[in-house]
């Protein structure tokens, strides 16, 4: 009878060293993960680069028709956001690793065939192919998303920036090997604009290969075990698909919507770009400056972007991504075609406020979601997000083919202004915070 006190300081002593000992291993698996994916994410950003920066110069040139430029945006972006139905489902079912090297893999096996396309001149394997290349664009957005598993709540901007800036290294460097990857096409007896498509092959497949080899313990497997463990201590029990589960529909709804519009403005004038400076006298070397300096604002800012989302607040980063985007369009509005600073400017512009939507977007879905559901509910999120760039690049070459660059700039700010609205309505009722009792 004496001992039982410290028998029972004893227990909890134990319990308490397992709790650390847990806390400990995951964040080692954390920063390892986060490891895996900024290696896979140099690879997937020199992937993405071809269709940014040639896609539209490529079907251009095949169709002979400016209207229809804006095509292989679309295209690509329709096959990402089927890809991203198709990786959230894998990754849901399987775990990180399954869903996102398949999505990687089938991009590259896309821009092989966009490559055999343009060899071949035949425009229905080329669209067929493009379709195929948005899994691996699609995949690369997505893979930011692993990075956030067993991330902390207050680590999750953090998480997904760390996965975009690695992006830069290969989506920077990608559009100026657009004359070294052209002059290689052409020795090779392949049309120079398919020279990208090359590059983007072999990116995308050594992305899905580091993944499908190293990504182990797969992190979104591990996250759901831990879930699970946390709510029988909590008295959930384990049914996954209870009504318990904490979800937060107002911040889905509202993380959707901010990437939704930053994606649509961004896809829109982006891809319009390249071919109102072609239009204009310049050559594909200022094209693919122009453009790589827009992917780097893309991604770059993301490590200091990710510590002002978790620091300053999702909502408040959300209201700045719709300031910049609109200074960007009214900028591109009046900017003189002959001036290639403020067209950088413009794009960088364009970059960094997309950014700012992207992880403040991203960050508010993921606090909004449970561990059993999140991967599914995340893969739906980027299949609407895939679908309001299609929109974007689509209707872009109409816009300017009937009307201007210009119109399509004012188009754009009028979009970038409907986030104001929407994070006010965000805040209308009660705050959007993290749920004490949130899993992971």
């Amino acid at each position: 009878m004496s001992n039982k006190p410290d028998d029972t300081i004893e227990s909890r002593t134990s319990d308490l060293r397992g709790y650390i000992d847990s806390l400990e291993m995951q964040e080692r698996l954390y920063k390892r993960t986060l490891l895996i994916v900024v290696m896979s994410q140099i690879f997937g950003g020199a992937g993405l680069a071809a269709g940014v920066t040639v896609g539209a110069l490529l079907a251009q040139d095949m169709l002979g028709a400016d209207s229809l430029a804006g095509i292989p945006s679309a295209l690509i972006t329709l096959g990402s956001a089927a890809a991203a139905l198709i990786v959230g489902q894998l990754s849901q079912r399987f775990g990180r690793r399954s869903g996102l090297a398949t999505g990687f893999l089938a991009g590259g096996i896309g821009a092989i065939g966009v490559v055999i396309a343009a060899v071949c001149n035949n425009i229905l394997l080329l669209f067929a192919s493009l379709l195929i290349y948005g899994a691996g664009t699609s995949t690369n957005l997505q893979a930011r998303y692993a990075g956030t598993d067993l991330a902390k709540p207050k680590q999750r901007g953090t998480a997904v920036s760390i996965a975009l800036v690695s992006t830069t290294f290969g989506a920077v460097g990608g559009p100026n090997l657009v004359d070294v990857m052209g002059r290689f096409a052409t020795s090779l007896k392949v049309p120079a604009l398919a020279g990208p498509f090359i590059l983007a092959g072999a990116a995308f497949i050594l992305a899905g290969l580091v993944l499908l080899v190293f990504l182990r313990p797969d992190p979104f497997v591990v996250a759901k075990a831990i879930a699970e463990a946390q709510e029988k201590d909590q008295g959930y029990g384990s049914d996954t698909n209870s009504n318990i589960l904490p979800t937060n529909n107002r911040g889905i709804i509202v993380g959707v919507t901010v990437m939704i519009l930053t994606q649509i403005v961004m896809v829109a004038i982006m891809t319009m770009t390249p071919i109102h400076m072609i239009h204009h006298g310049y050559g594909l070397r200022e094209v693919g400056l122009v453009i790589s300096i827009h992917i780097g604002a893309m991604f770059l800012p993301s490590l200091v972007t990710g510590v002002l989302v978790d620091k300053v607040g999702r909502t408040a980063m959300s209201v700045a991504s719709g300031v910049i985007l609109l200074s960007a369009c009214i900028l591109a509005a009046l900017v003189p075609a002959d001036s290639m600073l403020l067209l950088i400017t413009v794009l960088a512009l364009l970059g960094l406020g997309w950014n700012f939507g992207l992880i403040s977007g991203t960050a508010l879905i993921v606090d909004a979601t449970h561990p059993a559901t999140r991967a599914r509910t995340q893969g739906n999120v980027d299949v609407l997000i895939a679908l309001a760039g299609a929109s974007g690049g689509a209707l872009s070459g109409m816009v300017v083919a009937h009307s201007s660059y210009a119109t399509l700039s004012i188009a754009g700010g009028i979009l970038s202004l409907l986030l104001i609205p929407v994070v006010i309505w965000s805040r209308s009722s009660r705050k959007m915070e993290i749920p004490e009792n949130m899993p992971l």
